[in-house]
């Protein structure tokens, strides 16, 4: 190697040690929680961070069957208390997700994802992962899901009044916003539904198990009627989109308008045509009164019907629905 060569191998040593640092920079900024302009001041947080699964053990009691607080298509969620008495809700993912996913970068993943920070986000605070194991560790929310609330609580229709589920929609889409624009990189949510939506003491909506679709990208069971056709469609490419997340919360709103089930798409088929025909008496829960000012509620259902009655390159972005949504609610809440 000539003395000229020698130089411009220097060079370029310099110049990759030099992104190499840069490199290192971007990624430990990265891994740092950035305060939101939000209804709440947010603490500055670093990336989830790994536990032991000893740990994890020690805080669900061996994963007792007694701490489950909830069961979903990825795993099994149970109530755990950390050190200092701390409660997070602990997802266990199905050993059969496990096995299916074993090369999978589950700690980037994660640690991509607990970068979310919003008050309609539930944090993701750590993760666990042995042979045959990954666990997820998020903040414990102090109430159940909208779906608990609509279709399972018998005083669930009481509680949730217009003026709430008005809330409950405006605080999901500012939630999903957050996700799909704010967050970087953004990330999509992946399965938009009712039980997915948790509802804390302040009636407040909070958008759990965002970003998960890796972990069972075939997986039907509990999306079924949440997604669009063009969700199973091999020909576009299939798959979770942000526009299909869209179709989630459209279909979210036609629950907290009729107060009925998803029932595997049957809903959107039925609430659509009333919509079209103005036939509200019909379409509105029945449980509640309604107001003598419906204007609020159709507006609502034209959102909902936007969301779930076009195809993904006709439908509205979750920006448009929050800014619809927002307004609502200072309307009919303020």
């Amino acid at each position: 190697m000539n003395h000229v060569e020698h130089i411009a191998y220097d060079m370029v040593m310099i110049t990759l040690s030099i992104s190499l640092i840069v490199l290192g920079i971007i990624l430990f900024l990265a891994c740092k929680k950035k305060p939101v302009e939000s209804e709440e001041t947010l603490p500055v947080k670093l990336c989830a961070r790994a536990y032991p699964l000893m740990e994890v053990d020690a805080a669900t009691d061996g994963f007792n069957h007694r701490r489950i607080i909830g069961q979903g298509r990825l795993g099994t969620v149970y109530a755990g208390t950390l050190e200092k008495e701390e409660l997070v809700a602990v997802k266990r993912i199905h050993p059969v997700l496990v096995l299916s996913n074993a090369g999978f970068g589950f700690s980037s993943v994660l640690k991509w994802l607990s970068l979310a920070q919003h008050p309609n986000v539930v944090p993701i605070i750590g993760f666990s992962e042995a042979p045959g194991e990954r666990v997820i560790l998020m903040e414990f929310v102090h109430m159940a899901s909208l779906d608990f609330y609509l279709h399972q609580n018998q005083d669930g229709a009481s509680l949730l009044d217009w003026n709430k589920r008005f809330r409950i929609a405006a605080g999901a889409a500012r939630g999903l916003q957050y996700l799909h624009e704010v967050v970087a990189p953004n990330i999509v949510h992946g399965c938009v539904k009712s039980s997915n939506i948790l509802i804390d003491v302040n009636f407040c909506a909070r958008i759990s198990d965002y970003g998960l679709d890796f972990l069972a990208p075939v997986e039907k069971r509990g999306l079924v009627g949440y997604v669009d056709d063009e969700y199973w469609s091999e020909r576009r490419g299939g798959g979770a989109t942000k526009e299909s997340d869209v179709y989630g919360l459209g279909v979210i709103l036609l629950e907290l308008l009729t107060g009925k089930g998803c029932e595997g798409g049957l809903l959107v088929k039925w609430a659509l045509p009333l919509i079209r025909e103005t036939s509200f008496s019909e379409l509105l829960d029945p449980r509640l009164v309604i107001p003598s000012d419906t204007k609020p509620l159709v507006r609502l259902a034209k959102v909902a019907s936007a969301c779930v009655g076009n195809s993904q390159k006709c439908r509205p972005s979750v920006a448009q629905v929050a800014t619809i949504l927002n307004n609502l609610e200072t309307e009919v809440c303020l």
